[in-house]
């Protein structure tokens, strides 16, 4: 049940016509300390309504509204504070959670309809690294909650695979590479090929010029472009599937930017006949001033394309292909200008399904506070980051369990989801510096804390010795630790539909944390296993906190070990 709601209709019912239920719900707050209620309503929204001081219309309505759900209401100042019934929530909101189990707080707000995702996306003949990390995990557990409130998430992983890069790096394979050190070790091979030429370029300015001739040839169906362009795609793809494997993470499709190379001739067509383009020094544009943008630019003077034809292309065709209700682009905040330019030139092009296209911008994973740069060499490899944190994980493990069964699998589950969690508990939009030492700790607002208070849970269930928990029977609960758990509990639903209308995956994270934090509080202060009346409510509890905190981590793509 919707307690706020709940607690709305009884306002309602005496203040008549003066607010609709919708504003009344909306009016509602979670006060900050436990001793002001759980939930309050300010009296200053119906001043005008009743002609009355806010202070006094509480103290009225606080005389006089009631509800089976609410245990008593606090008159202060100009706030109504509302104490609810524990034992019935309690009861009714574990009931439910027992009844769903992983299924508790999912929705049909999407009707099964269509989402592509625009994740991930690194370029070919390039190691995946931390900096391709948010987009991938964020992009990853937006699809998950997607599919919790009833959409069909599909994940396309937009790979940089055509551009100039492609010149520097048949120039660089065929100066200083070999196919035998390309076999050997792919990725890092293509990487020290593609450094190696930008340090060459600064002083040999015409190599840059070769580069451009081998792009040129590889764009008009050169042989020998061709064959070595589809064996460094290849070989990348190989490698980045093995990441994508070890972040138990999937796409739907592959369809990079060369996917949509025969689709741009159709662009320019569309655009010429919606009659937007015009020439500006031999550049084509599209005019945005009245959406306070830059002219989009369409194709240079020399006649090449550029992203934003590509992403034209695209958006078209997955509008076409899956007939989306919204498109998401989980790319960088730098990238912001180009997506409100993409935006307005479909716009420009009466495709006003362009307004359902969003771009799910974030901030940036820093070292030592400073930016990473493939150019200049310095990356940081995330395929050796997740090693580090397994590492650190199983060393932690053995400390703790030393009889710990399956400890490398385990330390696998925890120290790659250490990674995930630390990323998906910033808010996106931030930016964070990255340490392992903070990220795969036991203490802390961490993935393992998460995970680890999970499997104490575990833990707890199977020392009980019942075999399940009876979901006919109600469990009320009415200690002030239940309480705090069974707020977070309840307001679970609410909180996934946050995550979903903000796109921030660290609702679901955070949510996770406070979990957590108020089962260890309960757990420290009760006595779970105690033979006394309560103990099945209590189990019923434990129960419920196991699955809701597996469920969390399950959005955000980390696995909840049974053990730790």
């Amino acid at each position: 049940m919707d307690y706020k709601l709940g607690v709305a209709q009884a306002l309602k019912e005496q203040i008549g016509d003066a607010l609709p239920i919708k504003k009344i719900v909306g009016l509602l707050e979670n006060p900050k300390s436990a001793e002001h209620g759980d939930i309050a309503f300010p009296a200053f929204a119906l001043a005008k309504a009743f002609r009355k001081a806010p202070q006094q219309i509480a103290t009225e309505l606080g005389e006089t509204v009631h509800s089976p759900i609410v245990e008593k209401i606090e008159v202060v100042g100009p706030y109504l504070n509302f104490f609810l019934n524990k034992k019935e929530v309690s009861a009714a909101v574990l009931k439910e959670i027992l009844e769903k189990g992983p299924h508790y707080g999912d929705a049909d707000i999407g009707g099964n309809r269509n989402v592509p995702i625009d994740m991930s996306s690194p370029n070919i003949a390039k190691p995946i690294s931390m900096g391709h990390l948010r987009s991938t995990v964020i992009g990853n557990a937006l699809a998950n909650i997607l599919t919790k409130v009833g959409f069909n998430p599909i994940k396309i992983n937009h790979l940089g695979d055509w551009g100039t890069q492609f010149g520097k790096l048949i120039v660089g394979y065929k100066l200083w590479g070999s196919e035998e050190a390309v076999k050997k070790d792919p990725i890092v091979e293509l990487l020290r090929l593609y450094v190696k030429f930008h340090e060459e370029a600064e002083e040999k300015p015409e190599l840059d010029d070769e580069a451009r001739e081998w792009f040129k040839k590889l764009e008009d169906g050169d042989q020998e472009a061709q064959q070595l362009w589809k064996w460094f795609r290849e070989e990348s793809l190989k490698e980045f599937n093995h990441v994508y494997e070890r972040l138990n993470i999937t796409f739907d499709s592959f369809n990079g930017e060369a996917f949509y190379n025969d689709k741009m001739q159709e662009v320019m067509e569309l655009l010429e006949e919606k009659n937007v383009l015009t020439v500006n020094d031999g550049a084509t544009i599209v005019d945005l001033e009245k959406y306070n943008l830059n002219p989009a630019l369409i194709k240079k003077s020399d006649g090449a394309t550029l992203y934003i034809t590509r992403d034209l292309a695209a958006a078209i065709y997955r509008k076409r292909t899956y007939d989306f209700a919204m498109s998401l682009y989980v790319v960088g905040n730098e990238q912001s200008n180009h997506f409100k330019q993409l935006k307005a030139v479909l716009k420009e092009m009466s495709y006003d399904w362009s307004d359902n296209m969003h771009h799910i911008p974030f901030g940036l994973i820093t070292q030592g506070g400073k930016k990473l740069s493939t150019r200049k060499g310095k990356i940081v490899l995330l395929e050796e980051v997740l090693d580090d944190a397994v590492a650190s994980a199983l060393e932690q493990i053995e400390e703790k369990n030393t009889d710990l069964p399956n400890k490398e699998v385990i330390a696998d589950q925890v120290g790659i989801g250490a990674v995930v969690f630390h990323d998906l508990k910033n808010d996106r939009l931030n930016n964070f510096d990255f340490t392992i030492e903070e990220v795969v700790r036991f203490e802390g607002e961490t993935g393992p804390y998460v995970q680890y208070t999970r499997a104490r849970a575990m833990s707890i269930l199977r020392k009980s010795g019942i075999a399940g928990i009876d979901t006919t029977v109600d469990y009320p609960l009415d200690d002030a630790y239940s309480w705090e758990i069974i707020k977070l509990l309840e307001s679970y639903p609410d909180d996934v539909q946050r995550a979903y209308e903000k796109f921030e995956p660290s609702v679901i994270a955070k949510h996770a944390i406070h979990l957590a934090q108020a089962f260890n509080k309960y757990y420290a202060n009760s006595k779970v296993l105690a033979d006394d009346a309560q103990k099945p409510a209590r189990l019923a509890l434990v129960q419920s906190v196991a699955t809701i905190l597996k469920e969390d981590l399950r959005l955000l793509g980390v696995q909840a070990p049974d053990q730790m």
